[in-house]
């Protein structure tokens, strides 16, 4: 039986195309269900095996703006009474953070780009050089963070300065990247579209399953 992940919208935090994108990558290997801000609750969270949060634009403010105490206590619950699983890609990675979900312990989930090393200065579409478990890939990126700190439980990838792209500490995983990137969104970005690679969709199904197996 497949496992359920339910799959968060609410653009633009949570960006309908970052989602489709999302779906259409993991739906051969998971059942999907959508979910918007007034079903996230715990009633609802308990009957999924995981949560995904995509991409999106917003900042703290943003943030507070649309979620609750309530919000946040239904997300630790699902995570540490019903032992579910969170997974966030980009905006949804900073979500993981101590300044919003605080779901990681010890960690940092910062913007790549200001990082003193560095190799990527654009917050806007490019490609970043990563390592992904040992092998070499330029994978979409959009003012991804950077996932900081000591206390990683598996580090599946690295940006081209050594800082964790991809990562998982217990029922958390975090993406920097965007694996679910769609062609259209290499053309629209001004790229050349032979920087589409639909391996990387891939990537982000077996980084699912590695995150449900932890």
């Amino acid at each position: 039986m497949k496992p359920t992940l339910a799959v968060f919208i609410h653009d633009p935090q949570c960006e309908t195309e970052c989602a489709l994108g999302m779906i259409d990558g993991l739906v051969r290997d998971f059942n999907i269900r959508t979910f918007g801000i007034d079903e996230l609750n715990i009633e609802f969270l308990k009957t999924v095996d995981a949560v995904a949060f995509p991409g999106g634009m917003g900042d703290a403010d943003d943030f507070y703006d649309i979620f609750t105490e309530d919000h946040i206590d239904a997300i630790h619950t699902f995570i540490g009474v019903y032992n579910g699983k969170y997974l966030g890609i980009c905006m949804g990675a900073y979500w993981a953070g101590p300044q919003y979900f605080d779901l990681c312990i010890d960690l940092e989930i910062e913007q790549y780009i200001k990082q003193p090393t560095a190799d990527i200065i654009t917050d806007g579409p490019t490609v970043a050089n990563v390592t992904y478990n040992g092998v070499l890939e330029r994978m979409y990126f959009y003012d991804g963070c950077a996932i900081l700190g000591d206390s990683i439980d598996t580090v599946v990838a690295t940006y081209a300065n050594g800082d964790a792209m991809a990562a998982i500490q217990g029922n958390v995983g975090m993406f920097g990247c965007h694996p679910e990137a769609l062609e259209w969104w290499y053309t629209q970005g001004g790229m050349d579209i032979a920087l589409y690679d639909t391996t990387h969709a891939v990537l982000m199904c077996l980084f699912v399953h590695q995150l449900l197996d932890s």
